[in-house]
């Protein structure tokens, strides 16, 4: 009898056991909205990130501002001609014109990400794809994102002055002889398009340290899916073999 009872109670405690640790997997596995709430959270830190480098965008060769084209045989061939101090004027103004943009646009960028409806979050989370969710905001929100970040960038331009020295330089530079491909006269669309191609660098890296790196995940919801992630690609890995 006192056998039977405890073969009984040792099957009791299986069973219990086995649906406890149902119930932990099953809090474990994240929703598909814990997904895609973890994937926005990831999205808006590396945006913060890319805010602070065009705060500061000394040295940054990502922010700093480049000619339009083949840059480094622009610039040369106007230093040349003795263009020097336009040049250096025309690279800082539209450097902290496209910083000045950024700032003004930053509710902008944090409410594109905070809208965004992330189809398959499952297949974004999971993945060995370290930049899935950053290649999904940019071809999802990319055109909305242009059209409402170009006139912050053309107000600030004209703030800078940089449009009345980039009009001197290409005065000078397009009646170069023999030139294979003149200077836009506008600059706008240009600097826009490439902030937005910069934020999404900075955005891409920190995606990259968030999916390898368990230190850059800043929110309880970040560490929960992400972690899951980990194990799961490690899983089917295994599965594989």
């Amino acid at each position: 009898m006192k056998r039977t009872l405890i073969a009984l109670y040792s099957f009791l405690v299986i069973l219990v056991s086995c649906d406890t640790l149902k119930q932990v997997a099953s809090i474990l596995v994240p929703s598909e909205y814990e997904m895609a709430m973890g994937l926005k959270d990831a999205l808006s830190q590396g945006l913060f990130r890319s805010f602070d480098a065009f705060a500061d965008p000394a040295g940054n060769p990502i922010v700093r501002f480049a000619f339009p084209g083949d840059a480094e045989k622009i610039e040369k061939t106007l230093r040349d001609l003795g263009l020097d101090k336009t040049v250096d004027q025309v690279t800082g103004k539209f450097t902290r014109a496209t910083s000045s943009a950024v700032r003004a646009a930053k509710p902008i960028f944090l409410n594109s990400v905070k809208e965004m409806s992330i189809k398959d979050a499952a297949k974004i989370l999971i993945t060995d794809n370290t930049h899935a969710a950053t290649e999904y905001f940019k071809a999802t929100m990319s055109p909305e994102l242009m059209v409402a970040f170009r006139p912050i960038v053309d107000s600030t331009i004209k703030v800078e002055g940089a449009n009345r020295d980039w009009k001197q330089i290409t005065d000078i530079y397009n009646k170069i002889p023999f030139i294979n491909q003149p200077l836009e006269t506008s600059l706008t669309d240009f600097i826009a398009a490439r902030a937005i191609d910069g934020m999404f660098s900075i955005v891409a890296n920190e995606e990259e340290q968030i999916r390898t790196k368990y230190e850059f995940r800043k929110t309880d919801m970040m560490k929960k899916v992400f972690g899951y992630a980990e194990e799961e690609l490690k899983r089917r890995a295994q599965q594989s073999k």
